[in-house]
């Protein structure tokens, strides 16, 4: 070996770049060399002195090294012995021997050579460097009893070494540093704070080492408890086996375990039942409780609580679903694919809605549900809402009553068995409430996106996840709803369908699914559109398509008991046929009249059916000035024909008339039908028409129809219900519509084919009303 003699002055020595090691002096370290330039400089050190320069690389990415990539303080160290490789590496172990300054490149080809000065380093050790290597000997003997990498007798080699550098580097040497904190402690010249380096170092390395033992402890606890119970119930299986009496109820205890750890319950949930499968076992067999405990339990163990169903987010594919079940509601479908889409960019962040459809019976709300399931390939699942008065019914009852059960929302998401089905609660506005609670404030939490992420039940007694179900709720009308229900809820309105919409879903859906039904084919029995479009007139009255699918289910009976009979098919169901299958007409709408009459309007009103002709109809009598009202007429209606009369009145002398006329007259004002109840201020307008074409004597146009609310100065305000109110005025065959000017903006939502056959009226005064409405006026009516 060379003596450090060898190397105390200023050389010039052969360097060894390193990208993987620091060597520092006074220990034995093993290198494997595989670079060129390197094993050159490796058999120039040899030829020579043995002596040799280990550097680290300050960059470790370069391409091509240069001086500049090497750190400036390197370890002069003594090639001990060498062996070449069969792939030409070599592989060496040198001997640190002192703390080497490159201080000028000398050349780097074919190797890296250098001017080296020796470092000194200080070997005295005052009253503070021996307490330092006190706490470092300490610190480094807890972190040798607690690391699997540090050798056992590392700790012995470290307790005799005496100086103090020398220390410090082979406690630095043995712990796992990177690369930059060894070259670190290499570059700390001075001893003191050396070894103040490493004993951070090591109090760091302590920390995690104490935290990794204590993790490791806990782990091996546990695995232990769990193979002490394992091997225990693995005894007791044996010898009740080998006695031939194996306890039923430790059977099913071991199945409720098994079950238990299988279903993906949260941990707070498995917590709840494991507690309750250990006072199961603890229980008598003849406890009345077991049967409880087994109930409850079992509802755990068969609710979903992570499976679900994955998404179709194929936007043109749930279209095509669509379009195929339902015909029209285009509003509703570009709902639903929006969601789609805003789903598939979210990534399944985003909440599922709660939905509230809305229209009358028979428009296709729990059926554009099932559609809406299928689109998205997620399970169907329903209850009916309708004359719940009982709280316990949506929360469940405490399990300390006899016959206790969950609430419908647990009972129907078991059948559903995904925790993100497509869930509908049809008649949610006929939720009655009485003195067993309010339903409907129990839907408060399953319906706010904010709460049923942790729906509590009564029964379970357990948070429940609904934050992935999708909610659909349905209503005829909102009134009845509580409002902080509606809410939390996007309403969708279904206004009912046109006569050309009934047309087509009868043709497309409704005839195929009737002749299917009652075993008939498309060669047996055809329906020509006149038929449809007189069943639609003349023998339904509703919004929805429900008795239309009745009356075609009536014509199908007919024809298959003639064909059943011997008759030969085919049977053409035709407009002039149609009373020989469903007997006369049953309903009769309302048309235009025949002539043009003093005191009589056509206004519209909007149905449950959908929309109507309104006529409103005006006498004058001799008398005191009384106003007389007829026709069932609703006080909103009552406070529009007293709004009428006053406009009249106020506009006496415009329209040339006495005043006094109104003291000796008597005025009736009766809209027919009177049977049903009718009232809204839209009406305001065709009484004011009618009053007022019965005062001045001069008829209102036949094929005039008009909309509008009055007010006493004779403003026309908005109204709602325009669309179903339009098709009614097109059927009934009016060729005129008068509207407000700003509901304008509603004729976007009717048929195009209905507003080239309408001339529309839009006005703003009643000025305008009764320019357009009365005829045979010798003169243009002057501003009101």
């Amino acid at each position: 070996m060379v003596d450090e003699e060898v190397i105390k002055e200023e050389r010039e020595l052969p360097l060894l770049p390193r990208r993987d090691a620091v060597v520092f002096p006074h220990l034995v370290t093993q290198l494997v060399v595989t670079r060129q330039s390197s094993i050159r400089a490796i058999e120039e050190a040899i030829a020579h002195d043995d002596v040799i320069v280990v550097v680290a690389r300050r960059d470790l990415e370069a391409g091509k090294l240069t001086f500049d990539h090497l750190y400036s303080i390197g370890t002069a160290a003594f090639i001990g012995h060498h062996l070449k490789m069969p792939d030409g590496s070599i592989t060496l172990w040198i001997h640190g021997q002192r703390r080497v300054r490159l201080a000028e490149l000398i050349h780097d080809e074919p190797f890296f050579k250098a001017k080296v000065v020796p470092i000194e380093e200080s070997t005295q050790k005052p009253i503070h460097i021996v307490a330092l290597m006190r706490a470092v000997l300490a610190l480094f003997e807890k972190c040798t009893t607690l690391s699997s990498q540090i050798p056992d007798d590392a700790y012995i080699a470290a307790m005799n070494i005496e100086e103090p550098g020398w220390l410090a580097d082979f406690v630095a040497s043995s712990l796992e540093l990177e690369l930059p904190e060894r070259q670190e402690i290499l570059e700390t010249l001075d001893t003191h704070e050396r070894l103040l380096r490493v004993s951070i170092l090591l109090a760091q390395e302590l920390d995690v080492l104490e935290l990794q033992s204590k993790i490791h402890t806990q782990v091996q606890e546990e695995v232990d408890k769990s193979q002490r119970e394992y091997f225990l119930r693995e005894q007791l299986r044996a010898i009740q086996k080998e006695l031939g009496n194996i306890d039923p109820l430790m059977r099913e205890i071991n199945e409720l375990k098994e079950k238990i750890a299988s279903v993906g319950m949260p941990e707070a949930v498995m917590n709840k039942a494991n507690e309750e499968v250990e006072r199961l076992a603890m229980m008598p067999p003849a406890s009345p409780e077991v049967s409880v405990i087994r109930t409850y339990l079992d509802w755990l163990t068969t609710l979903p609580w992570s499976k679900e169903t994955e998404d179709n987010l194929d936007i043109k594919q749930a279209a095509r679903v669509l379009d195929e079940n339902h015909y029209g509601l285009t509003k509703i479908k570009e709902r639903v694919l929006e969601y789609m889409a805003v789903r598939k960019l979210a990534q399944g962040k985003l909440r599922s809605p709660i939905l509230c459809f809305v229209g009358a019976p028979g428009t296709g709300k729990t059926s554009i549900g099932k559609a809406i399931a299928q689109a998205l390939g997620r399970k169907f699942v329903r209850i009916s809402l309708g004359g719940i008065r009982d709280e316990a019914e949506i929360r469940g009852h405490r399990r300390t009553y006899v016959g206790a059960l969950p609430g419908r929302i647990i009972q129907t998401m078991r059948t559903a068995g995904t925790i993100n089905p497509l869930f509908m609660m049809d008649e949610i506005d006929k939720v009655g409430m009485d003195f067993r609670g309010d339903p409907s404030s129990a839907l408060l939490e399953v319906l706010d996106p904010e709460q049923n992420h942790s729906f509590s039940d009564h029964y379970l007694d357990v948070p429940y996840n609904l934050s992935k179900v999708m909610f659909i709720t349905t209503a005829n009308v909102l009134d009845p709803i509580l409002p902080a229900l509606r809410d939390r809820m996007e309403v969708i309105e279904f206004p009912g369908y046109t006569e050309e919409e009934k047309l087509g879903i009868a043709e497309q859906f409704l005839v195929p699914k009737q002749l299917s039904e009652h075993g008939l084919s498309e060669e047996q029995l055809r329906f020509s559109t006149g038929a449809l479009r007189r069943i639609i007139r003349e023998y339904t009255r509703e919004a929805g398509v429900r008795n239309l699918e009745r009356e075609i289910g009536n014509i199908c009976r007919k024809v298959a008991r003639l064909i059943a009979e011997g008759e030969t098919p085919p049977h053409l169901v035709t407009s002039l046929s149609l009373t020989k299958y469903l007997g006369p007409q049953k309903f009769f709408w309302g048309t235009a009249e025949e002539r043009d009459e003093v005191g009589v309007a056509m206004g519209v009103a909007r149905t449950e059916m959908g929309g109507d002709i309104l006529g409103v109809e005006v006498t004058l009598m001799e008398g005191k000035g009384n106003l007389t009202l007829t026709g069932q007429l609703g006080e909103v209606m009552r406070e529009s024909a007293q709004a009428a009369l006053s406009y009249a009145r106020s506009k006496s002398a415009t329209f040339g008339l006495d005043p006094k006329l109104f003291e000796k007259t008597d005025i009736h004002i009766h809209v027919p039908a009177g049977a049903i109840p009718k009232d809204g201020p839209s009406a305001g307008i065709t009484i004011a028409t009618a009053l007022i074409s019965a005062l001045v004597q001069q008829p209102v146009h036949k094929e005039v129809a008009m909309t509008g609310e009055i007010t006493l100065r004779g403003r026309v305000l908005p109204v709602g219900g325009l669309k179903e109110k339009v098709l009614a005025a097109h059927r009934a065959g009016i060729k005129t519509f008068v509207m407000p000017k700003k509901n304008e903006k509603d004729l976007g939502d009717i048929p195009a084919n209905v507003r080239r056959e309408l001339t529309f009226v839009y006005v703003q005064g009643m000025d305008e009303v009764l320019n357009t409405a009365l005829i045979d006026k010798r003169e243009p009516r002057r501003q009101l």
